[in-house]
């Protein structure tokens, strides 16, 4: 990792302080860890590559050397914050969109309720996570990783929703400081906005599959297929079935896929 560019990257950022890898496990489990320990606020966990990178669901997420973007940000949360949980994992999709809207004019969409589309495509995924003293949030965690260049795809037997880079949607190399500068300033503008009619309002804009069939699959029951009608106030997805009955579902163990989406038996977060 060049650390030159990576230090440029950052000073035009309000990162306070930053722990660079060029290998790890997984930069969630150090930016934990760190957290434990007191981090301060928006401090910076990066690596260049992870061998343990992980989604929801414990998911393999794969940052092969010089590939993607793959961070964790610390947060110590005010006492409003911590009542907004459930809503920095749409906090950082939004600064996801905006990095990728304000560079290179895309039009990603944020998939409920944590991965970033282009093209339909998956390009970004998040993980947010509490460190606790007690009873007490303490610290939230955020993980984000983006694909950079094509080596930063998996294998399609991979892939559990197919993948997509940003190189490959642009037809052009990316500077992924960059980019890595670029979220990092939304995550600041939207945090002083989290839970705000403006906030919902950009995350209802950019939500992908509104107003189309859709199919939530819960590992322990049946599915269900709906028309998305969008995020209600307590930032759960609401689906219209078919009998005009509304239904609204909490982020947990289910899992957003079209109506048409066929399972292929990939890991990859």
């Amino acid at each position: 990792m060049d650390i030159k560019q990576l230090q440029h990257a950052i000073s035009r950022t309000p990162v306070r302080e930053i722990r660079v890898f060029e290998t790890i496990g997984s930069t969630n489990d150090v930016a934990l860890d760190w957290a434990d320990n007191r981090a301060p606020d928006f401090s910076l966990v990066i690596a260049n590559e992870q061998t343990k990178g992980r989604g929801r669901f414990d998911r393999q997420w794969v940052t092969k050397p010089g590939s993607s973007l793959a961070f964790s940000l610390i947060l110590k949360p005010s006492t409003d914050e911590v009542g907004r949980l459930h809503l920095f994992a749409p906090l950082c999709g939004l600064a996801v969109h905006d990095a990728f809207h304000s560079l290179f004019d895309l039009d990603a969409e944020i998939k409920w309720p944590n991965d970033i589309l282009i093209n339909r495509k998956k390009c970004s995924g998040i993980l947010v996570e509490a460190a606790w003293s007690g009873n007490v949030i303490n610290r939230i965690v955020l993980g984000i990783g983006i694909n950079v260049s094509l080596a930063s795809l998996p294998p399609p037997e991979l892939q559990l929703f197919t993948a997509m880079c940003l190189e490959n949607a642009l037809n052009k190399p990316v500077d992924r400081f960059q980019v890595l500068t670029a979220v990092l300033q939304s995550i600041h503008k939207w945090r002083s906005l989290i839970g705000t009619d403006e906030f919902f309002a950009e995350w209802q804009r950019n939500l992908a599959f509104k107003g189309e069939r859709v199919m939530i699959v819960d590992s322990e029951k049946q599915s269900i297929i709906g028309i998305e009608k969008g995020i209600d106030e307590l930032g759960r997805l609401v689906l219209i079935l078919e009998n005009k009955d509304e239904i609204a579902f909490e982020v947990g163990d289910v899992h957003l896929r079209p109506a048409d989406f066929s399972l292929t038996g990939g890991t990859h977060a």
